[in-house]
């Protein structure tokens, strides 16, 4: 759909505002004169303006009042000076925020009651339009407020809702997976370098391997533990390597660390 006259107005033009930025206007929902830009980074404004025509801000204040739906992408503990400092003008806006820690309910008591919130968990790779993104369900937004928001953030990745109750446990789960499975496939590039690979091929051989087996579980719906039983063939040598990780607690490290991320996640929304 259509931006439908709906102005956005983007607060923090950093990694995740400009991934969306870039998707959004690339994808052809909008146009750069319906969306503006505020950051305290001028450089990266005028790179915004040069390669999308996005129109920047002068100031902070004109870009809330000139915006109908504003798209909170600046870091987490910006948010409380920034709803703090803007308090008023704030009222009546749809307000969608992608900093961790500020659910929907903490976004409601920082804002004025008539603002509209929508609470969302993207993760990394919408940078190259393959994000994981998270809504959380109850929020506020309009009708075509919250088709608005579906088209925006579906320009650079899958997006699906949860209960605020679990917005916790997908931060730690999609919101900060990347970094696990970037750590993965260091090691492995690592361990094909110590068995005699050079580095360049060893990663490229790691980095499309876990592409693509990401995408054989995505696309076959088959579990990935039947997958992974089917490259373990009896007395082979894959079985092998996979008892190894068994023994040095592999999946258990993965599960303690998902488990590690969420309890901060939970102590940082409160």
């Amino acid at each position: 759909m259509r931006s439908n006259g709906i102005r956005l107005g983007v607060i923090g033009a950093g990694n995740m505002g400009e991934a969306i930025l870039r998707g959004y206007l690339t994808s052809g929902y909008a146009t750069g004169d319906e969306t503006s830009v505020f950051d305290p980074d001028a450089e990266k404004c005028r790179t915004l303006e040069r390669d999308l025509g996005v129109t920047v801000a002068q100031s902070l204040p004109s870009l809330i009042e000139s915006s109908d739906l504003l798209l909170i992408a600046v870091k987490p503990n910006v948010c409380t000076h920034l709803f703090e400092e803007q308090f008023d003008r704030f009222a009546d806006k749809a307000v969608v925020s992608i900093a961790a820690g500020w659910g929907g309910e903490r976004l409601r008591n920082a804002l004025p009651a008539t603002a509209r919130v929508l609470r969302v968990m993207p993760n990394t790779p919408a940078m190259i339009g393959e994000g994981m993104i998270v809504f959380e369900s109850g929020d506020s937004l309009t009708q075509s407020e919250r088709a608005f928001a579906e088209t925006l953030f579906g320009s650079v990745g899958d997006v699906i809702s949860v209960e605020p109750k679990l917005m916790d446990a997908v931060t730690a789960v999609s919101g900060s997976g990347p970094a696990y499975v970037y750590l993965f496939i260091e090691a492995l590039a690592d361990g094909g370098v110590k068995a005699g690979l050079p580095r360049p091929i060893a990663l490229k051989l790691a980095a499309q391997t876990v592409k693509g087996s990401a995408m054989m579980v995505s696309e076959t719906g088959v579990h990935p533990g039947e997958l992974k039983d089917r490259v373990c063939s009896p007395g082979g040598t894959t079985i092998e390597a996979v008892a190894v990780l068994e023994q040095k607690g592999f999946r258990g490290a993965v599960i303690a660390a998902v488990d590690a991320c969420r309890e901060k996640s939970e102590r940082m929304s409160k």
